[in-house]
Formats: structure tokens, sequence, C-alpha cells
């Protein structure tokens, strides 16, 4: 039956379905009577999802409460049990897999060392990349003693461009690591041992931490957001509509110095050129800075850090101060531009760098962002740390095949019957084949 507005009663049924089960989500335990109005759903309606949803295992009695004069209200809240996620991050480092249940703790973990397939190239060997990915996600499962089927998915995030294709499904554009139009999801779906029904939700990593960070973390009660994740390389997500997808932005490109500094991507002048972790490092470098010898960047950074803010009262090194003086007004100034593009309600940091030196000198780049942007959005943002900490990617990269579970009423993805071609396609092959 299709209704008026060309909604069918089984969509209706969707969407309610997925109403009870967000509320129970973010706001449970509750009870039949408080998510009429969280809802707003009839009494009969939320009395029918939830016999559904009980039924099914995805809800359950979470205890009770005394109600005004009556008896007991039951409380309700989404079975941990009833679903398994994969988060992936394929960061520039490493590759993290974490396994979660459905409300998001964590069951296994397993960590792979990303080496550049060239001195200093940063360059990284989509075969190694798909290995650790599919070693990992192997160990999890056995770590957890968890049946792959019972995975809704697996949720990846990835630096770079993610393309959508008919042919190969997610198709990554990595520029910065050397990934050029990579079918990601295809070599994935021919490695890695997993059931044909567990889909795979590839996306920016960036927009993944946003994700994260607009559900659970400092974004909550935001209606406007953008995370930036700073690490290897800068990227940002700007999200307007605080329960859905937010989108990723290319912000480590922006030009901030005409024919400036070489860029990993080709460009001269991109912001990533003087903010990401591997060009503070360089900068130190040039600078004269002692930079460790054969550290990874992680190590390195810690290590300039220290050299700015010595924990033990001695001189801070000039170069290490310098360079990461310059950093924050680069970082400031390309704040200000997401600030007059976007006008914000926030402005969050994360990734592991922003972790790393965030707390030191986020108050010098919001001074530099204040002076720049324009006076009347600038009033109105207020800049702060992601809360998240280190594993926000995986976090997020777990939340895109439980958005999609949601979003399904909470069924299990179902391959799509063959849609029939319109009918003018037809008329218009048979007008071409006279």
């Amino acid at each position: 039956m299709t209704r008026p507005n060309g909604r069918t009663v089984r969509d209706l049924r969707r969407e309610n379905r997925t109403a009870v089960l967000r509320r129970l989500y973010f706001d449970g335990p509750l009870s039949r009577f408080s998510l009429g109005p969280a809802t707003g759903l009839s009494s009969g309606s939320i009395s029918n999802v939830v016999a559904e949803l009980v039924a099914e295992g995805l809800v359950e009695e979470a205890g009770s409460v005394d109600s005004a004069g009556g008896r007991p209200r039951i409380l309700l809240r989404v079975a941990p049990d009833s679903g398994r996620m994969i988060g992936v991050d394929v960061g520039e480092t490493r590759v993290r897999v974490e396994l979660f249940d459905l409300t998001l703790t964590e069951l296994a973990r397993a960590e792979r060392p990303l080496t550049a397939s060239g001195q200093d190239t940063g360059r990284y060997e989509v075969g190694i990349v798909v290995d650790h990915i599919r070693d990992a996600i192997a160990e999890v499962l056995r770590t957890a003693e968890v049946p792959a089927e019972s995975l809704l998915g697996v949720g990846i995030g990835v630096p770079g461009i993610v393309e959508r294709t008919a042919e190969a499904g997610a198709v990554v554009h990595g520029q910065t690591i050397g990934w050029d139009a990579v079918p990601l999801e295809r070599l994935l779906r021919e490695a890695v041992d997993l059931p044909a029904g567990v889909p795979y939700r590839i996306d920016n990593g960036a927009r993944t931490l946003g994700q994260a960070e607009m559900w659970f973390g400092a974004g909550r009660g935001a209606t406007s957001a953008v995370v930036v994740l700073f690490g290897s390389g800068v990227g940002a997500c700007v999200t307007t509509d605080p329960s859905g997808p937010g989108r990723a932005l290319e912000w480590g490109h922006l030009k901030v110095q005409v024919r400036g500094r070489r860029c990993r991507c080709g460009a001269q002048g991109c912001l990533e050129a003087y903010a990401g972790a591997g060009a503070l490092l360089e900068r130190w470098r040039e600078a004269g800075g002692p930079s460790p010898a054969g550290a990874d960047e992680e190590t390195a950074l810690a290590a300039l850090a220290s050299a700015a803010y010595p924990e033990d009262g001695g001189t801070p090194d000039p170069a290490a101060v310098a360079v990461l003086a310059e950093t924050a007004e680069y970082l400031g100034a390309g704040f200000a531009d997401l600030v007059n593009l976007f006008q914000p309600e926030r402005i969050l940091v994360g990734g592991w760098a922003g972790l790393l030196l965030g707390p030191r000198f986020l108050a010098e780049v919001e001074r530099h962002a204040r002076a720049y942007a324009l006076a009347y959005p600038a009033a109105r943002v207020t800049l702060g740390m992601g809360t998240l900490g280190p594993d926000a990617v995986t976090v997020g990269a777990a939340i895109l095949p439980l958005a999609d579970f949601f979003a399904r009423g909470g069924r299990r993805e179902s391959p799509a019957p063959p849609e029939a071609p319109p009918a003018w396609t037809r008329s218009l092959r048979d007008r071409t084949t006279r």
C-alpha cells in the first residue's frame, strides 16, 4: 500500500523502528511511556514496535522505575549482544582494528605498524594495507570468539577522497599516500574471509572522526561543528545535522601561501605543508632542531613538543618554539577560513598530533583564528579539544555500519532485487537500432 506522499506502510514501519532504536540508543534506558514524547509516536505504535524489537532480540528490559501512583514502568535498552561491528583506522603510521558490540563497548583490538615503501615518501603499498586489515580482522574475531556472521558490517576510515562506484564499490583517491583510484572495497572482499552479506563502509578518516565526536564526544549538543583531524596530514569534517553524516573536507590542501612550501600532494602552499606533523618535523630539522634520528613520526613530534615545552623547567629550544609559533598562526588562519565558510557553533581538534600539541598551543591558535576571521561568526564559535582520544577514528568507522543498521530499522542488509530500467530507455534503444 502506497500513501499519497509516496511512502509505503513498510517505509513507515521502518521509520518507526528507527526512531525507537535511536532514542533508546542515545537516551536509554527509557520506558514505553517516555518513548512516546521522545519519538512523537502514539502509544499504540510504541507498543507494536517495541514488541517487534524485543522479539527479535534487539531490545531488552533494563530494570524498572516507580510511576506516579501506578505500576512500576519497565525500562528498555538496546541489547548489547544483538550485533557486532568492526572499525578500522587506516592511518599514516598504523592500521588499527577494533571489534565492538552494539553499544560500542570494545571487545578486542589489533594494530599493525605501517612503514613507508620508500625512504620518506609516505607512500604505502596497497597490498600491505589489505593484508594488515585481513589479518587484524581475523585476530579480533578470534580473540573475542565472535562468529563473523554476527557482524553488522566493517567500517573503514582512510586518508583521501572516497568515490563509490557500481563496479568496484568504494574507490580511494589518496594522493598524499600514493593511492590513485585504489579499489579498496573490491580488494578487501577478495582477500578477507567474511560472509558475503557483511557490508563494508569505507569513508574519509576525518569524516569518521567527526561522526564519533558528534555522536559521543565533544560535539554532542551542537547544531553544527567542524571536527579537525590533525595527524601526519590535516583534514576536517563539517556537520550541520547532529544525527546525520558530516561532509569530509580536504582542508589540508587549502592554500595558505602562494608559491609556498611543496606539499605531499605535489602542489605548493597547502596548509598541510606547514601544519601537518611531517611538515613540522621537516621545518624543525631545517631550523637546526635536534630531531631524533631514526625515530617514528609520533616519537619525533613528542620530542619537538618536549623541546618547546620542557617539563623539567629547562630552557626551551628556540627552533622548536619558533616552528610551533609559526604553525599556530597557520592553523589559526586555516581555522578562520572554516569559521568564515561554515560559521559553525564549535571547532574541535582531534587526531594523534592534535591530541599531543593541542592542549599546549590551542589558545595561541584560537587567538590567531579570531584575528583572521570575520568578527560576527568568530564571536559565536567555540574552539576546543575532541574528547574521544586516539581511538576516535575507529569508533567513528564502526558507527558507519551501525548508522546504516539503524536507518534500516534494525534489519540486517540484504541484497536489493534488480530494478527494471525505466520504459523510456527501451524506447530510445529501439529508436537507435532502427
